[in-house]
């Protein structure tokens, strides 16, 4: 195999960043998804093990704001769960995909019960549809995860002209950054001029 079989990688320092993650459109349409990222899935949202004493601290704020089968998850299994490839992940309600942080409004819609509290929700979270792919010996990779329920988003980028790592701008500087979004942004400027106009 050649390099080109896996696209162009940006490498800022010791990340590593996907091709995709600049060339891609990619806006959140929550109207048309009403949050359905929350409640699908194999497995809950990747955590940090940095971020379970945050979670259970600021519990009793956020708490109110999930289901009672939410709270009847975390009671039983705690902060996380381990998924099949043994890394941590958000807790599922019991017998379903939904996230136990999860709050549901009236009209059914689903949001993240700690950030609508003020709360900082998990990093995997805030990135997506980034994920970070981070290496035993250091370093990290930086990949676009692409979901079919994400459709309208790649739909919604594409219209309004919003590359993924534009929409993400906020969430990528924070975790990773000033310095780091601005590299990006120039790596993507020289990427996306050799990228073949639509006609």
């Amino acid at each position: 195999m050649s390099a080109s079989d896996f696209g162009t990688i940006i490498q800022i320092g010791d990340i590593l960043v996907s091709e995709d993650v600049v060339q891609e459109y990619f806006a959140c349409d929550y109207a048309a998804c009403r949050g359905v990222c929350c409640i699908e899935g194999d497995a809950g949202a990747p955590l940090l093990e940095s971020e379970l004493p945050g979670l259970e601290r600021e519990y009793p704020k956020y708490s109110p704001e999930m289901l009672e089968a939410g709270r009847e998850a975390v009671s039983l299994n705690g902060f996380f769960e381990i998924d099949p490839e043994g890394e941590l992940v958000t807790p599922l309600v019991c017998g379903s995909s939904a996230c136990a942080f999860a709050h549901f409004a009236t009209d059914g819609s689903c949001l993240c019960a700690i950030e609508k509290c003020g709360c900082r929700k998990p990093e995997s979270c805030s990135l997506y549809p980034v994920r970070v792919k981070r290496f035993k010996e250091g370093g990290m990779a930086l990949n676009l995860h692409k979901w079919d329920i994400c459709r309208a988003a790649f739909e919604k980028g594409r219209r309004e002209g919003i590359r993924a790592y534009q929409f993400l701008r906020g969430p990528l500087t924070d975790v990773f950054g000033q310095e780091f979004y601005d590299a990006l942004s120039a790596a993507a400027e020289h990427v996306l001029k050799s990228e073949p106009t639509d006609s």
